[in-house]
């Protein structure tokens, strides 16, 4: 669960900072996603990577909704395999990708 206040926090950023963040936990997860010894934290990263994007939206444009939307979907399904403690084989690599799309979306490379 997400601790009270994260929200609040996150939302004071601007919209190029919150999608920065994004993509930093999306590189977290292809960095950790390797390691069992990280099942907990890629399982915390995958949990605050959906909220951030959640997060996000209402203040995106149309194009970068549609983004995080699809994301979403993709962050819940990683998500509940890992729980399940099967193996997602292109996680790392699919993260790795996102998180260098959201930080071209936010002009930050």
């Amino acid at each position: 669960m997400i601790a009270a206040g994260v929200r609040e926090r996150f939302s004071r950023d601007p919209l190029h900072i919150r999608l920065g963040g994004l993509a930093a936990d999306l590189a977290r997860v292809a960095s950790f996603g390797g390691n069992p010894a990280n099942r907990q934290a890629v399982a915390s990263l995958l949990e605050e990577s959906k909220y951030f994007a959640e997060w996000i939206a209402p203040d995106a444009p149309l194009e970068t909704q549609a983004v995080l939307a699809e994301l979403q979907v993709t962050l819940a399904l990683w998500e509940r395999r890992w729980l399940k403690g099967v193996e997602v084989p292109t996680m790392q690599i699919e993260a790795e990708r996102q998180s260098a799309a959201l930080l071209s979306l936010a002009g930050l490379v």
